[in-house]
């Protein structure tokens, strides 16, 4: 798996995003182009401590930790996937305004890539930069692959 924080991955998302289209269709699920961009967001201001979510209780911290690798494995996530009702967006968005807004962050988690030090994830626990990186990677690898960049 690549790694977000890998200069050629970084391009390489960068250049996808660059590449959409504000009409572009979705081959799966329900959000819009706008709304997948924003959604992109919350994952990278978690890992950057932007984002604050609730700890869940033990029996879900213990259900999660079968899952957890498979953020950061090889294997591509199935489409359609339940996502954290934090990270669900409902609203309307600009396109322009969340495209850039994502290269943003983007931009700032890419030039952490020396930090070694990384706060747990509220769900999953801890994970080491390696991980969070390629955590981030195949977050954006299966959102852009749903717009077709």
């Amino acid at each position: 798996m690549e790694s977000l924080f890998t200069t050629d991955a970084y391009n390489e998302i960068m250049s996808r995003i660059e590449k959409l289209d504000g009409n572009a269709k979705a081959n799966w699920g329900k959000m819009n182009v706008s709304q997948m961009l924003a959604h992109c967001n919350f994952p990278l201001q978690v890992a950057l401590q932007e984002l604050k979510l609730e700890k869940p209780n033990a029996f879900k911290r213990w259900l999660f930790s079968f899952f957890k690798s498979s953020l950061y494995d090889d294997k591509p996530w199935k489409q359609s996937l339940p996502t954290s009702k934090e990270f669900i967006v409902h609203d309307s968005k600009e396109f322009t305004t969340e495209k850039s807004r994502l290269k943003k962050i983007i931009e700032r988690f890419h030039n952490e890539k020396t930090r070694l030090e990384w706060p747990p994830h509220p769900m999953f626990g801890a994970f080491t930069q390696e991980q969070w990186g390629k955590m981030q990677y195949k977050h954006l690898d299966h959102h852009l692959k749903q717009f077709g960049a």
